[in-house]
């Protein structure tokens, strides 16, 4: 009879004993598990660490948590009302970086179909931009847009802002996370400092904005949505233009954004949950950071617009459609996923 039975059937019984014995005439001494040990090992950090020791956190089952409630029912009027899915009346949301640029143009999309919107940004006073966007309000379709000076970076007073446009509210309905910052530089003069500022802005500000923005969801249990803006820059390296910190804190976005959606679009018993969160990559737009770096590189706008398909640059307000959608029940099943509208630049 061979020792690998015997062995498997000693090991691996009902009451696998801590010492192993294997009877004569083998050897008349205990085999240890310790002895297959080296002592080395045992002071140095595991390779997987959390702030718990015992039972990790895992992702909750959507088999057992299916979001059924985020589904259209019977009772909504479709068909009834004029797109009646995009009808964001009553609803309250948060866009970060929307004191101008893409992110304003975003924030008033919201506005537009009903929704009261609270713009923040690192700025003391928005800009000129903001005050003709807050005139171009009407206040008949229901929606209303509101100002908060917050950098994404003070994350502590960011928790606290949107816990308390929620509470103001008691609701949050979702985020647009669309503070970020880019830095052109050769990758052999990027340091520590450099690359910190980038991602923290870019993305750790939008992690902070999106679990902030949740925490409060799950408080007042709405089924919100959450969209992270990413870029195309996440999926392709800009010709022409050195930014490889900036191109890799939009990837992150786009794989956090599948994480969080894993976390949160399941509806637990409690009725908490039912989260969606969505990346839109936009290609390349004419916002002032992107002005900027065309003064910075001659010819980066001639070559940026001879690489999409359709030989031009976007405008900031041809993404309005793809926020409403995404933050309206248009979308309900979708989460998980990234939006990217480029002009067809990655697509050849």
């Amino acid at each position: 009879m061979s020792l690998t039975p015997r062995l498997a059937r000693i090991a691996f019984g009902r009451n696998c004993p801590s010492t192993l014995h294997i009877s004569r005439p083998f050897t008349r001494q205990p085999l240890r598990l310790a002895t297959f040990i080296n002592p080395a090992l045992t002071h140095r950090r595991p390779l997987h660490d959390s702030p718990t020791s015992s039972t990790k956190p895992t992702n909750p089952d959507p088999r057992e948590n299916p979001a059924h409630d985020l589904a259209p029912h019977a009772d909504v009027n479709v068909g009834q009302s004029r797109l009646a899915d995009f009808d964001l009346k009553g609803r309250v949301f948060v866009v970060t970086g929307a004191a101008r640029g893409l992110g304003l143009a975003l924030a008033e999309s919201l506005v537009e179909a009903g929704g009261k919107v609270y713009c923040l940004d690192r700025e003391d006073q928005p800009d000129k931009h903001w005050a003709e966007a807050s005139k171009r309000v009407m206040p008949e379709w229901g929606g209303s847009m509101h100002y908060r000076q917050q950098d994404v970076l003070d994350t502590t007073n960011l928790d606290r802002t949107i816990a308390e446009i929620a509470d103001a509210n008691r609701r949050l309905d979702g985020v647009i996370a669309a503070a970020g910052v880019q830095q052109i530089m050769p990758a052999l003069d990027y340091g520590p400092a450099d690359a910190t500022r980038v991602m923290s802005i870019n993305f750790t500000g939008a992690l902070m904005t999106a679990t902030a923005a949740a925490r409060q969801m799950i408080k007042y249990k709405c089924h919100g949505s959450i969209c992270l803006i990413a870029s195309m820059s996440g999926c392709v390296a800009n010709k022409g233009l050195l930014s490889s910190v900036y191109n890799s804190s939009k990837a992150a976005l786009i794989q956090l954004s599948r994480n969080l959606a894993m976390e949160w679009s399941p509806i637990k018993p409690d009725g908490t949950g039912g989260i969606r969160v969505n990346c839109i990559s936009p290609g390349h737009i004419m916002t002032p950071m992107v002005a900027q770096n065309f003064r910075d590189v001659p010819g980066l706008r001639v070559k940026w617009e001879s690489e999409n398909m359709m030989g031009r640059l976007a405008e900031t307000t041809e993404f309005k459609g793809a926020a409403l959608f995404l933050l309206s029940n248009a979308s309900s099943f979708m989460t998980g996923a990234n939006l990217v509208m480029d002009g067809g630049h990655t697509s050849w």
